[in-house]
């Protein structure tokens, strides 16, 4: 038995969903009888409904006293959609900006929320929340037993599935900004190069620590062959050899590829709360007594200059 209807807060660039958009779309559409998407702007109608919304409700951003990508406008969202469309749960993806939209949707709610999900599913009628906790050492399951639920998933938590779908009923909504969004005025906006796909939506990511030495060509090179994407430790990070913008752990990103390659890295706490929702792991390390070995699938006690390239060829024979 699904829910009656569920409610997605969906991202899009006015012609591609985000990828993280298909994700909770898809998971929507796995508990829901119906399933409804929020948006701005002009939203990429066929993508909707290929993911999975029976309807969709767009805001106009000319009509927003604000800047759109403030999380106090985006929760505005949320409430007037849930008012329009009395979902039993409201979705969206588990970034820095959905966690601050889940906290604010909530409040207004009166409701629970629960971020970094990992998976949602409907037991006995009732929304089922599943989430790791205490750096990935614990799962939990949850339910939120009062009011709308508020759930944030986060990104490859969940694989996108099209449908044949490509039609949606597409409806006007106005929301009311509150006083403390429009204080706030956007100055400027610098895109961030990014070499490659995004760390946090990648199916696959490989991982420079330690053990790299500084030399993240190979790391690339891996990354660049598979697919994928490149990740640091602290450390790394902290020594210069790469932005601070691939760092994965408690101060940086949380990740969950289906693959996770680990090249000289150790796999401390710190690290290792930050991937240990990763489907595969793994490391090659030159010290047989590191963490990673123990959470990993797959593990090689070697140096990275001398195990790496005799992996890049094997791969490149078979490809």
């Amino acid at each position: 038995m699904k829910l009656d209807t569920v409610l997605v807060l969906s991202r899009h660039d006015g012609s591609v969903l985000s990828d993280s958009s298909r994700e909770i779309l898809t998971a929507a559409r796995s508990i829901a009888d119906r399933v409804v998407s929020a948006t701005f702007g002009t939203p990429p109608v066929e993508e909707l409904a290929r993911y999975g919304a029976d309807e969709i409700l767009v805001v106009d951003p000319g009509t927003v006293p604000a800047d759109p990508n403030h999380p106090a406008v985006w929760a505005a969202l949320a409430v007037a959609a849930a008012e329009q469309v009395n979902p039993r749960a409201v979705l969206m993806a588990s970034s820095y900006l959905g966690k601050e939209i889940a906290a604010q949707a909530a409040v207004q709610f009166d409701s629970g929320v629960v971020v970094d999900a990992d998976a949602v599913s409907v037991t006995e009628g009732q929304l089922a929340i599943t989430k790791a906790v205490f750096s990935g050492t614990w799962a939990t399951h949850d339910e939120i037993i009062r009011g709308i639920a508020v759930v944030a998933l986060r990104p490859t938590a969940v694989e996108a599935e099209a449908t044949d779908r490509t039609e949606a009923t597409v409806r006007p909504l106005e929301i009311s900004v509150p006083e403390r969004a429009k204080r706030t005025r956007l100055v400027s906006r610098t895109k961030r190069e990014q070499d490659g796909p995004s760390l946090t939506e990648s199916q696959v990511v490989v991982v420079g620590g330690r053990g790299v030495d500084g030399d993240f060509g190979p790391a690339r090179e891996l990354a660049e062959l598979l697919g994928g994407a490149v990740g640091a430790t602290r450390v790394a990070c902290d020594e210069g050899w790469i932005d601070r913008s691939a760092q994965i752990g408690q101060t940086g990103e949380t990740i969950a590829p289906k693959l996770y390659i680990g090249l000289g890295v150790s796999g401390a706490v710190h690290h290792a709360s930050g991937m240990l929702a990763s489907e595969h792991i793994v490391a090659i390390c030159d010290d047989s007594e590191a963490p990673i070995f123990e959470i990993a699938d797959f593990g090689i006690v070697g140096d990275v200059t001398t195990v790496l390239p005799q992996a890049m060829a094997a791969l490149k024979a078979g490809l």
